[in-house]
């Protein structure tokens, strides 16, 4: 396991947690206290009250509880939020209401899942040709369905 430092900007914040031994993503929660109301088609910006430190070479990503986004139609406005590393601010969540109903988060409640992932810096450079492989410039479903 890798340490992440975490810091409350409010006591009430729940700490991330693994609902399984392996689960990949840890549940972020609304900061509890009061109910959110997210109308229809509309985007509401979920406090967890924690500050993270993700390590150098790592970045966090948040993505929508299958449950959450099956079931309630509430997902990540951006579908991956991408926290860097070099940023210290409130992790928080811009959660879209889907439906054409109204829509209610509790505080306390799991609103999104946190997938910690190393990631390469890439050094770009500009060339006149690329190489060639058997895909080629295929795109968009080309390479079929099964």
């Amino acid at each position: 396991m890798t340490p992440i430092r975490i810091k409350k900007l409010n006591e009430k914040a729940i700490i991330p947690t693994y609902g399984t031994e392996f689960s990949a993503g840890a549940d972020l929660y609304a900061l509890p206290g009061e109910s959110i109301v997210i109308e229809p088609h509309k985007t509401v910006m979920i406090h967890t009250g924690l500050a993270m430190e993700i390590p150098e070479g790592y970045a966090g990503l948040i993505f929508a509880r299958s449950g959450l986004a099956s079931k309630r139609g509430l997902a990540p406005a951006n579908k991956v939020g991408v926290v860097d590393p070099d940023y210290r601010g409130e992790f928080m969540v811009a959660l879209h209401n889907h439906t054409d109903e109204e829509r209610v988060v509790e505080g306390g409640e799991r609103i999104a899942q946190l997938v910690i992932v190393p990631f390469l810096k890439a050094e770009f450079s500009l060339a006149d040709d690329l190489s060639d492989t058997v895909r080629g410039e295929g795109g968009f479903g080309s390479t079929g369905k099964k």
